[in-house]
């Protein structure tokens, strides 16, 4: 967990900063805070840091997830392809918007995959929920291919994302909008946290109010403002934002580390040739949070994690049977089980959620691990992690 590997004395002089203010609401009320305005300071350094036009931070990476689903123009009825594998608020913030998921395959990129949204294409389908996992970019390319050739809407959940480039542009900008999480497992962490970007005015606009209650955010009354929409709050906090400013100005560092240390210990599980690695498109714009690799099969990836267990390596996931992030533990979600009425229980699931054809999927996300990369780690810990690794999983093959 980079993010909360490099706490330190910045992100303690930030909140205290907005704590000797007294103004931890991060509108209005110029005549206390002095000048100083984190969440704004944030936006600006996302900004800067993507290359986007536009930044509004908001609570979380699933209302960031669920402010660029409206910002984009998605909701009520309308059908949206996401992937299997993904963390669950992505299937939620679709289901929250009044939308319908319908399932479509990843591949060895982890990600959609263009064969995959190609075959879960309907006449309905309005939208593709791209979510960039693990720390790198999808195959943009042959996504946006589809995603053109067919006139869908493109939102980008790049919440395990944020650093990650593809050609030179970031993750979250190929779209219509896009997603980042700063939550306490993240590359950048302000606890709890989440950014909105887009290159598109309008669409900042819609994001800024749709995050408030609808305010406009314009003049010095907030009780007098106008509300061109409706809205609800996803508002973060000034104390949260002041954590997440200062975060966002290591990241170029903590990626750095992340890519040396990722390579060490992919440079030793390289020498197994039963080991494979994720396809990662774009190598140069990976942002180097987690080392995915396949095993054989399901059967030995899982033999493999209960090595590392008895061994004691940790820092690895088997997303195969993870509760939250792949589609074979959803019961709720094949179920649609909520406290209340959704409107996928009006439209009818567009899918047989219990009973889908993803072969592909199922047969990537068996085999895969992931080891989350610490920056903290030195070269000489890092190398002695990988030879720890590959000796466990040398006992399972061999």
């Amino acid at each position: 967990m980079p993010g909360t590997e490099f706490f330190g004395k910045e992100e303690t002089e930030g909140v205290n900063e907005v704590l000797t203010t007294g103004c931890l609401f991060r509108y209005n009320h110029d005549e206390l805070r002095r000048g100083i305005w984190k969440a704004r300071e944030l936006e600006a350094e996302v900004c800067r840091f993507t290359g986007a036009g536009y930044a509004h931070a908001v609570s979380s990476g699933s209302t960031a997830v669920s402010t660029a689903l409206a910002a984009a123009g998605i909701g009520h009825g309308d059908e949206v392809i996401v992937p299997p594998f993904t963390y669950i608020a992505t299937i939620e913030a679709v289901m929250f918007a009044g939308g319908l998921p319908v399932f479509a395959e990843v591949d060895e990129t982890l990600c959609l995959s263009a064969t995959g949204i190609l075959k879960a294409l309907t006449p309905k389908t309005k939208a593709v929920l791209l979510v960039h996992m693990c720390g790198a970019a999808a195959d943009m390319d042959a996504v946006m291919q589809v995603i053109d050739d067919h006139n869908l809407i493109l939102v980008e959940d790049a919440g395990q994302a944020l650093g990650a480039f593809y050609k030179n542009k970031s993750v979250g900008l190929f779209g219509r909008t896009g997603a980042f999480s700063f939550d306490f497992f993240k590359i950048t962490t302000a606890g709890e946290g989440g950014l909105f970007i887009t290159d598109d005015e309008q669409r900042y606009k819609h994001a800024d109010s749709f995050a408030d209650h609808g305010h406009d955010h314009i003049g010095n009354n907030r009780g007098m403002e106008n509300h061109p929409i409706i809205g609800f709050n996803y508002r973060i906090s000034e104390l949260h934002a002041a954590v997440g400013l200062e975060q966002m100005r290591r990241l170029p560092e903590v990626i750095r580390l992340n890519l040396r240390n990722k390579k060490i210990i992919k440079d030793t599980l390289g020498s197994v040739s039963e080991v494979s690695f994720r396809r990662v498109p774009d190598p140069d714009g990976d942002s180097a949070t987690f080392l995915n690799f396949f095993l054989p099969d399901t059967e030995t990836a899982g033999k493999v994690m209960d090595q590392f267990a008895e061994d004691g390596i940790g820092g690895c996931n088997y997303w195969y049977t993870n509760m939250y992030h792949f589609i074979n533990q959803w019961d709720h979600v094949k179920d649609l089980k909520s406290a209340a009425p959704l409107a996928i229980h009006h439209f009818g699931a567009p899918q047989d959620y219990h009973n889908l054809d993803l072969p592909v999927s199922q047969e990537v996300i068996g085999k895969l691990i992931s080891l989350g990369i610490r920056a903290s780690w030195t070269e000489d810990e890092a190398r002695k992690f990988g030879e720890n690794m590959k000796r466990s999983i040398l006992k399972v093959l061999r």
